[in-house]
């Protein structure tokens, strides 16, 4: 007997295609972040004349590092939600095919197993 509770399936699968969409942006960003945020030694000039161009680069690196790991964390927060969404949208979706069956389905005949 239902208690008049409801589960919006398609709201489900649009949770679940934004997921996966921002889960496609978060590997963008950790490839951006891998790959296109290196500053060279150099880049501080070739012969490095002021001191603080160790500091400055090594600062750099750690934050790069530490963006890295977000980004990481991140994506990896998002593909479980993602995908324990989608465990839960596809339970509830066999629930609902499993309660229209034992009703006796879409035919309008009752074959269902409360109609005997």
């Amino acid at each position: 007997m239902s208690n008049g509770m409801r589960v919006d399936l398609s709201a489900l699968d649009e949770v679940i295609r934004k997921l996966w969409t921002l889960l496609d942006d978060m590997d963008k960003a950790g490839q951006t972040s891998r790959y296109n945020t290196e500053i060279p030694m150099d880049a501080f000039g070739n012969s490095c004349l002021f001191m603080e161009a160790g500091d400055l680069h090594a600062a750099h690196k750690t934050m790069k590092t530490d963006l890295e790991k977000v980004i990481e964390g991140l994506h990896g927060l998002i593909e479980k939600f993602g995908t324990s969404t989608s465990k839960v949208k596809d339970k509830y979706t066999e629930q609902e095919y499993a309660n229209k069956h034992q009703m006796g389905g879409d035919t309008g005949g009752s074959s269902g197993s409360y109609a005997k």
